[in-house]
């Protein structure tokens, strides 16, 4: 592959991949072929987060591709073949030929061999995808507890990402659908969250008054990053794992919440030489305006410990 290229962002890269090599290639193989085609699910560059070292894994020029059920049945792996002989081994300095599956089911690029491109176009109907991305039937009636149990990951992976082309109709509304939480169940995480910080909320404090200040740090830790997620559910907005908590947060600082308090450096002094906020992690929304209490309509008490 010669010199690696400059680095792109995933999603500018696969949107060209699919305008200018994959439905090229499909409009000749099969004009009337109806299909939807994104980049959504699992990954950085769907987050738009990826950055170099995102390249050494499930990275690369990859697609989904969504067919109907009835072509899905009929015309999956003849498709998939067509696209291994007619892509190019290189899409813009990028390998399309990735490795099979690892133990942990990570494919990598790898130059490609003569015999066809094994290619990271993955073809799957739209219901069978989401299915396998939020375990449950998304044709069926969502209940409470299947939002519940669908992870706050999972759900931003399939809402994130970008759809390219929609020609099935189905896919956009189906995102939409899952864009967030029904309101019932938004108000019991919002809920559920602060009673979550309650429990702790004043064991920060009390590590510090018996000179315990490791174990003051990891509480007022644990604290901040359930804080964090407390901001991503008044903003409305689902919260990515872990790794990318921080980043997510990042280009839109929550009105509600004085990111002073996330500098682990606060966090890891003594208590008593920590600034005010960090000593109570609560301080820093409670410095928050008073809108901040109010969302939706509904008013959130706030705590005092």
């Amino acid at each position: 592959m010669g010199d690696a290229p400059q680095l792109v962002s995933g999603l500018e890269l696969n949107g060209a991949y699919c305008e200018e090599v994959v439905r090229p290639i499909l409009a000749d193989y099969t004009p009337n072929l109806t299909y939807s085609a994104a980049l959504i699910g699992y990954g950085s560059d769907v987050l738009g987060f990826d950055t170099p070292q995102s390249t050494d894994h499930e990275w690369g020029p990859r697609l989904l591709l969504f067919l109907d059920e009835s072509t899905y049945v009929a015309r999956a792996d003849e498709i998939s073949e067509r696209l291994s002989a007619e892509l190019p081994p290189v899409f813009r300095g990028y390998s399309t030929n990735f490795t099979t599956r690892d133990a942990e089911g990570v494919r990598l690029m790898e130059p490609a061999t003569p015999g066809g491109v094994r290619h990271h176009v993955d073809i799957h109907t739209i219901y069978g995808f989401f299915s396998q991305e939020l375990g449950i039937d998304p044709a069926g009636s969502l209940s409470a507890v299947d939002w519940l149990l669908m992870p706050q990951q999972r759900l931003l992976g399939v809402t994130s990402g970008t759809v390219f082309h929609d020609g099935l109709y189905a896919l956009v509304p189906l995102r939409e659908t899952f864009a967030f939480y029904p309101r019932d169940v938004w108000l019991y995480l919002l809920a559920a969250q602060w009673a979550r910080i309650s429990e702790e909320e004043a064991f920060v404090g009390r590590c510090g008054d018996v000179d315990d200040d490791l174990g003051s740090s990891v509480i007022a830790a644990r604290l901040v990053r359930d804080l964090m997620r407390l901001c991503f559910l008044m903003e409305r907005r689902y919260a990515p794992y872990s790794k990318s908590l921080g980043t997510g947060s990042a280009p839109r600082a929550s009105s509600r919440c004085d990111n002073r308090c996330c500098d682990p450096s606060c966090i890891l002094l003594p208590i008593q030489e920590r600034p005010g906020y960090a000593r109570r992690p609560m301080a820093f929304v409670e410095m928050a305006p008073s809108r901040a209490w109010t969302v939706d309509g509904v008013v959130l008490p706030k705590m005092s410990m």
